[in-house]
């Protein structure tokens, strides 16, 4: 299992949780409001617009088997890619265990 992060412009959220739930076995996601900045360098010299150069994003965070990793992958990288500066990132990490609360399952060896 693999844990999914993403941060996105909010502008693409509704085509991308399409997208995602297009995916056979798609495991569903949690949605949080963010603030972000980019590493890109500000053209600005004004201590308070540096201070506040952060711009609306959007969190998804998710948990999915290993074979629908790519798929999902896949829909983040293609549908919230708009080529501009901030589109967002995203990023995988390994699940050592999960436990689904609705099912009282505890999935081991992840």
């Amino acid at each position: 299992m693999k844990e999914i992060k993403a941060v996105v412009q909010p502008h693409r959220l509704p085509k991308i949780r399409s997208a995602l739930r297009n995916i056979k076995g798609f495991p569903g996601m949690t949605v949080s409001k963010a603030d972000g900045c980019g590493h890109h360098l500000s053209n600005t010299h004004n201590v308070r617009e540096e201070l506040t150069d952060y711009s609306p994003k959007v969190r998804i965070d998710l948990v999915a088997p290993d074979e629908l990793v790519e798929g999902i992958l896949q829909v983040l990288v293609e549908v919230g890619h708009t080529g501009q500066h901030g589109d967002g990132i995203v990023w995988v990490t390994p699940v050592e265990r999960m436990i689904r609360l609705s099912e009282k399952i505890i999935v081991h060896d992840c």
